[in-house]
C-alpha cells in the first residue's frame, strides 16, 4: 500500500486537475472538481454525464447528473441541499463548524472511521466525549445535538469531514474518468487508535458512478473502523409521496425517537410494518418520516441493492453495496424533502455502546498493516 501511495503521489504531479484556480470554486483552498462525458448519440438507455467532487472536503460528491432519452436537459442524480457550487463553496468557506459538520448535512460526504452516531460521557465543556473500546478510551469530538429539551450531545459521522486530500490524481477520458485523493489521517489529531491512510476514488462511466474507500492501518496497534458515504438521492418529480423505495433489509434497529436517534439495543423485524421495503418494486414513501438503521441485508449476486423510483419522472437509480462487510443502511427522508439519503454502512449505531450487549456491532478491526474496503457503485433505470 506504501508503494502505491507513492506511485500515486508521482501521477499527481503528471495530471491535470481540470480545475483551474480562479475559474472554479474552491473548498478548503482546493477547487472543485468535475469529470463529464458526453451522451452516447442516439442512446436508448440512460447515462451518467458529470460527476462535481470537492477535494477540500474529503472528495465529497457534491452533484451528479445523468442523461435519459428524450429529456431535453440533464438530471440531478442528487439533492444538493447546498445549491450551486458557487453557493456550496461560499457555505462550506464561511459558514461551517471547524468539524466540518456542513459536509454531511448538506452534501455527500464519505464518513470514517465511524458512520452514524457515537455517544459517551461529555467533557466538562461539553466539547469532546469519551468511549472505550477493548479497554481503550477513545475521545471524540461531541459535534452534533438533537433539536429536543434534553436532547443529548453527541459524536456524529466520523473524522474526516473538513479533510483535504493529498495527491490528487484526476484522469478525463471520453467516457468519463477518476478522480482519486489520499488522506494521511494519522491517529486524526488524538481522537482515535493507531494510524490510518485512506484513498478515496470516485469514478464516472455511461453505465454507473463508483464510490470506494480503502483504508490501512499503517500505526502499530489494532483500530477499529467503519466507512459510509451520505448522499442525498433527488427525487426530480418533486413528488415525494408517489416515490418508492426498496431495501433488502428484513430487520431495523429501535431507536429512542427521531430527535437523539439512539439504538437502545432492540433488533425488531419490519414485515408487516411501516418499515417493510422490501418488494421488489418496493413501495411508495408516502408521508412517513424515516431515519432508520436496516439490517440482516440480502445479497443479490454480491451486491446489496437499494432502488429509489420516481414514477411520475419515469426515473430510478440503484444503489448498490458490492463489499460484503457492508452490514446495515441508514435511510433518512423527511416528508417535506423531495430526496432520500442512502448510507451503506460496515456498522450499526453507537458501536461500543453497552446497549447492544454481547451482538457484535460490525466494526472492522484493522490489525497493524492490514487493509479494508468498502465500494458502493450507482446504476440507472427506467421503470
Amino acid at each position: 500500500m506504501k508503494f502505491a501511495l507513492r506511485i500515486l503521489a508521482g501521477m499527481a504531479l503528471m495530471t491535470t486537475t481540470f480545475a483551474a484556480v480562479g475559474q472554479t470554486p474552491s473548498v478548503n483552498g482546493m477547487p472543485a472538481v468535475t469529470l463529464t462525458r458526453k451522451p452516447t448519440p442516439g442512446a436508448t438507455k440512460p447515462e451518467f454525464t458529470s460527476v462535481t467532487l470537492l477535494p477540500g472536503r474529503a472528495l465529497l460528491v457534491e452533484q451528479i447528473t445523468a442523461h435519459f432519452p428524450g429529456q431535453d436537459k440533464d438530471v440531478d442524480v442528487l439533492a444538493s441541499p447546498l445549491g450551486s457550487l458557487e453557493e456550496a463553496a461560499k457555505t462550506l468557506n464561511e459558514t461551517d463548524t471547524p468539524n466540518g459538520d456542513l459536509s454531511y448535512r448538506l452534501g455527500s460526504a464519505f464518513l470514517f472511521p465511524y458512520p452514524n452516531r457515537i455517544r459517551g460521557p461529555l467533557s466538562a465543556d461539553g466539547k469532546t466525549l469519551t468511549t472505550e473500546w477493548k479497554g481503550k478510551t477513545i475521545t471524540l469530538p461531541a459535534n452534533n445535538i438533537g433539536k429536543n429539551p434534553g436532547a443529548e450531545r453527541h459524536a456524529m459521522h466520523g473524522l474526516i469531514l473538513n479533510s483535504k486530500v493529498e495527491d490528487l490524481k484526476v484522469d478525463q477520458n471520453s467516457n468519463g474518468g477518476s478522480a482519486t485523493g489520499v488522506i494521511h489521517g494519522g491517529n486524526f489529531n488524538g481522537h482515535w487508535l493507531s494510524k490510518t491512510d485512506l484513498v478515496i476514488k470516485v469514478t464516472l462511466t455511461a453505465e454507473g458512478v463508483d464510490a470506494s474507500v480503502v483504508a490501512h492501518n499503517v500505526g502499530t496497534e489494532p483500530e477499529p473502523v467503519a466507512i459510509a458515504w451520505h448522499p442525498y438521492f433527488n427525487i426530480p418529480s418533486g413528488d415525494r409521496k408517489q416515490a418508492r423505495l426498496h431495501i433488502p433489509g428484513s430487520e431495523m434497529a429501535e431507536v429512542d425517537g427521531y430527535d437523539n436517534v439512539f439504538p437502545t439495543g432492540k433488533i425488531l423485524p419490519v414485515a408487516g410494518t411501516r418499515f417493510d421495503f422490501q418488494a421488489a418494486k418496493g413501495k411508495p414513501l408516502a408521508e412517513d418520516f424515516l431515519d432508520d438503521n436496516f439490517s440482516n441485508l440480502e445479497h443479490v449476486g454480491g451486491a446489496v441493492v437499494v432502488k429509489i423510483t420516481d414514477p411520475a419522472a419515469h426515473y430510478g437509480v440503484e444503489i448498490e453495496g458490492l463489499t460484503p462487510n457492508i452490514k446495515t443502511i441508514q435511510v433518512y427522508a423527511p416528508p417535506a424533502k423531495s430526496y432520500v439519503a442512502v448510507e451503506h454502512q460496515t456498522n450499526f449505531a453507537n458501536p461500543f455502546g453497552k446497549e447492544w450487549g454481547k451482538k457484535d456491532t460490525e466494526m472492522i478491526v484493522l490489525a497493524p498493516g492490514k487493509s479494508t474496503q468498502w465500494h458502493v457503485r450507482l446504476k440507472l433505470f427506467v421503470p
